[in-house]
């Protein structure tokens, strides 16, 4: 559950302290990068709290984040790049040893 509430918390956050005074729209964007997840629709179980989603999941691949690296450099897509990064880097902390970071 705190897992979920970081995947909103975060980006708000980051639009906050960023993005002011017109940060709203900027959080909604990057809370946005949560419609990665789409992808966990393709996995069987699809959420399983023991795996590590970086390099399982399609949009998770570590391909896929050197694109949402690459979509840092047009104005156009940084902000998108930014939420999907923030994303990529919560999930990250799911990975780590137990005790860092509990789902």
């Amino acid at each position: 559950m705190l897992h979920l509430f970081l995947h909103v918390a975060v980006p708000v956050l980051v639009g906050w302290l960023f993005y002011r005074p017109g940060w709203k729209k900027p959080a909604l964007i990057l809370a946005a990068g949560f419609l990665l997840d789409v992808d966990h629709l393709l996995a069987t179980p699809m959420f399983d709290p023991n795996r590590c989603s970086i390099n399982f999941h399609p949009l998770h691949t570590y391909r896929a984040i050197a694109l949402y690296v690459l979509l840092l450099w047009p104005r156009r897509t940084r902000m998108w790049a930014i939420g999907f990064l923030l994303h990529m880097g919560l999930d990250y902390l799911e990975c780590l040893p137990l005790g860092v970071y509990l789902p």
